[in-house]
């Protein structure tokens, strides 16, 4: 995988879709062979390591948003920055809420949040830390239709905007043509790749506040 590539990735349920990602962020090992992210041979990280590596360049983002409920936004998306002993946590969360179009909502909780904006504060959480890779597993599970279009251009707009390296896993073949590349799996392996026609991976609108 390049630096800079969209990819989209497909299968059923239980063809090891998100098992894949969990291995590229460092959260599971691989039965065998290297892996390597960002010049990092995973295998050879202990775990306080491969910590600092997923914290530093990596950014994930679930179908079940997982933000701390006792939180507000801003603190939320500051503490990743807080344990890699950011002293401008607060300012850098602010900048990166800003960013996803939540300006107004520093002070809510998760729980005063639509499930849209609740997806776009993860967002900010997962690239406030300057992550170069982002992981995208089902991102529009739990939301409506209309939100979910939202923040998949959302999405694909951050990563044309910062270059980042982002993968989407997801069920909608639709979705996945967005990207530069579709990989498709089944039971664990890789059955299939293509390159969608460029006209599919055209973003449709702009939604980041700058």
């Amino acid at each position: 995988m390049s630096a800079g590539e969209t990819v989209g990735l497909v299968g059923p349920s239980g063809s090891g879709k998100s098992t894949l990602l969990m291995i590229m962020a460092g959260l599971e090992a691989p039965s065998r062979g290297i892996v390597q992210v960002a010049g990092h041979t995973l295998g050879d990280l202990g775990e306080d390591r491969l910590a600092a590596f997923r914290r530093d360049h990596v950014g994930i983002v679930f179908q079940s948003f997982h933000l701390i409920p006792t939180m507000t936004a801003e603190e939320n998306v500051a503490l990743p920055l807080e344990l890699k002993g950011e002293r401008k946590a607060f300012e850098k969360s602010r900048e990166a809420l800003a960013r996803v179009g939540l300006e107004a909502r520093l002070s809510h909780y998760p729980g005063q949040l639509s499930g849209g904006e609740q997806q776009r504060v993860a967002l900010a959480r997962a690239l406030v830390t300057g992550a170069r890779l982002l992981l995208a597993d089902e991102p529009t599970g739990n939301l409506d239709r209309a939100t979910g279009e939202e923040i998949i251009e959302l999405m694909f707009e951050v990563q044309e905007r910062d270059g980042i390296t982002f993968v989407l896993i997801t069920h909608d073949p639709a979705l996945a043509a967005r990207c530069g590349r579709v990989v498709h799996l089944l039971d664990g392996r890789i059955s299939a790749q293509e390159k969608p026609a460029p006209e599919t991976r055209r973003p449709a609108r702009r939604l980041v506040t700058t």
